[in-house]
């Protein structure tokens, strides 16, 4: 602002449902979006960091967590994945890597294997559809 320099601009804030944590230096990092979060056994878990570690294991091609209403624990995480091509799927396998690398409160009670996970338009995966498809 001319003749006012240094002065604050005032702050505009948009709600957007992302959630993001800030590092030491004050930078942002997405976390996930507020309506996707996972709430279970006390907890509230980003789909996210669990697909990153599944996709991390290189065991899937695919891959999308999401909550189960679960009378005990809230919501259960199941994860839906589909196998890299030309191949399959060991359920065991990718159990017993992601039980080395989460904590208990993150495993998936369930792993659904597809060989296709819906997709909106635009190309993103479609939570909603492949919710209503495993209900």
């Amino acid at each position: 602002m001319p003749g006012r320099e240094g002065a604050l601009l005032p702050e505009f804030a948009v709600w957007s449902g992302d959630l993001v944590v800030r590092d030491e230096d004050g930078f942002l990092y997405f976390v996930g979006r507020g309506d996707e979060m996972i709430k279970t056994s006390g907890y509230r878990v980003s789909p996210a960091e669990i697909e990153e570690v599944v996709y991390a294991t290189g065991m899937v091609r695919d891959a999308v967590a999401m909550g189960v209403d679960d009378a005990d624990l809230g919501q259960h995480i199941l994860i839906a994945v589909s196998p890299p091509a030309g191949a399959e799927v060991d359920e065991a396998a990718l159990l017993a890597e992601l039980k080395r690398q989460l904590p208990l409160y993150m495993l998936p009670k369930q792993i659904v294997v597809r060989p296709e996970l819906p997709r909106s338009p635009n190309g993103k995966f479609d939570r909603n559809r492949l919710r209503q498809e495993l209900s």
